[in-house]
């Protein structure tokens, strides 16, 4: 059987942060349930069309997965056992918002196999998270972590961002030792980014500008400051025990995410729901981004009809068959954001051909720059490659 990832999308909000642009929003308990009704007809409808497959690891994702009721959540992950074959010793992760658990919910999701959470912290200062648009403060994160602790979870994340407004070490450390003195087994700290569409971008758009041009900010931190919080961060949690496996994953005693390192690795992965992407037999397809065309797809296969679509899935959006070319990229973008960079034999294994055939001498003169080294069959950033990463990894475009 084929080994595969599952990524489901649950894209509801209690509130949508003031940063964030991803496929979410605020929508009420009938929609939900409407949505997760699609959702699970969409399971069964992708289950059928990849026969023969097991799955390895689930990562439901959004949005706010915790949101949804928990009889909503039980609904989901019984549909995928029922139509998939699960590893018994898969990892199924749900991502969380501080506030939107209780033990009752959490007692929900130990029966149903959940057995790594994620939550959004981002910052230990109510006055950043206030910033944010968070709707948390630091009390109410310290309260759910308490409970997921209390029930049993031991496979937890806490997502933190640096970079922040008016951020400095100081800010950045207090977060950091209030994180670490809890003892996640998993710590993600990822660097704000200001992204079209956003509260965020209207605000700090000018600065983030300044910041890329390497000029003095108002708000933002400058580009050097924003180096040295990063470079901070990673210090920290290193000196705590927790060893970097990716630029922005953090993990003790070997708990690392392994659906992360799946999509890293290009693992075959199926997304449902709203907006989701999948990779399988070289195949890259997306879902529809309407909620309500989603929906009613769902409903009209409910009633046995299936909707025509040119595409090979009526929830598709796009339909891409990658060439070797753009394997081959990805193969590269991707390995090589992991600490411990991409084995030569993977690479032979995955194209027939042997890596330095194809990019020899892109590998020589990062080699002779600082940038990558090469080690017991294996290709890797250094720490410098690592720092200029999106410079480093442009090079292994291929020309047409």
């Amino acid at each position: 059987m084929t080994p595969i990832e599952l990524y489901i999308h649950i894209p509801f909000c209690v509130k949508k942060c003031l940063y964030c642009d991803f496929l979410s929003g605020v929508f009420d308990e009938k929609m939900q349930r409407r949505y997760t009704a699609a959702l699970c007809t969409e399971i069964k409808f992708i289950a059928a069309t990849h026969p023969n497959c097991i799955i390895s690891t689930i990562y439901v994702g959004g949005g706010t997965p915790s949101w949804l009721s928990e009889d909503l959540m039980d609904a989901i992950i019984t549909t995928v056992k029922e139509c998939f074959k699960i590893d018994p010793l898969a990892e199924i992760s749900v991502e969380c918002n501080p506030g939107t658990l209780s033990a009752e919910k959490l007692n929900v999701y130990r029966s149903i196999g959940i057995n790594r959470l994620s939550i959004g912290l981002q910052s230990a200062n109510d006055d950043e998270l206030k910033e944010l648009g968070r709707i948390h403060d630091y009390n109410r994160f310290l309260h759910t972590f308490d409970l997921v602790r209390k029930a049993g979870f031991d496979n937890v994340n806490v997502d933190i961002m640096t970079g922040l407004p008016h951020q400095n070490i100081t800010k950045l450390e207090k977060t950091l030792n209030s994180v670490t003195m809890l003892r996640p087994e998993h710590i993600s700290a990822y660097s704000l980014i200001i992204e079209k569409g956003t509260p965020f971008y209207e605000k700090y758009r000018f600065d983030a500008v300044k910041q890329q041009a390497g000029m003095e900010t108002e708000e933002l931190p400058t580009d050097e400051e924003a180096y040295r919080l990063y470079k901070f961060t990673m210090e920290y949690l290193e000196n705590k025990g927790y060893k970097r496996y990716e630029i922005s994953n953090y993990a003790r005693n070997g708990k690392i995410c392994r659906h992360n390192v799946g999509y890293w690795d290009r693992v075959p992965y199926l997304g449902v729901g709203l907006g989701s992407a999948s990779l399988f037999d070289n195949v890259r397809t997306t879902n529809l981004r309407d909620i309500y065309k989603y929906v009613e797809i769902s409903e009209a296969i409910d009633s046995g009809t299936i909707p025509s679509s040119e595409l090979s899935s009526p929830y598709f959006d796009s339909e891409e068959q990658l060439s070797k070319k753009d394997a081959m990229e990805e193969f590269m973008f991707l390995g090589l954001r992991k600490i411990e960079g991409v084995a030569r034999s993977d690479f032979f294994q995955m194209f027939g051909i042997d890596i330095e055939a194809i990019y020899g001498p892109i590998i020589t003169a990062l080699r002779n720059q600082g940038f990558m080294e090469a080690k017991e069959g294996r290709l890797y950033l250094t720490d410098i490659g690592i720092d200029v990463s999106n410079q480093v990894l442009s090079k292994f475009l291929l020309d047409k």
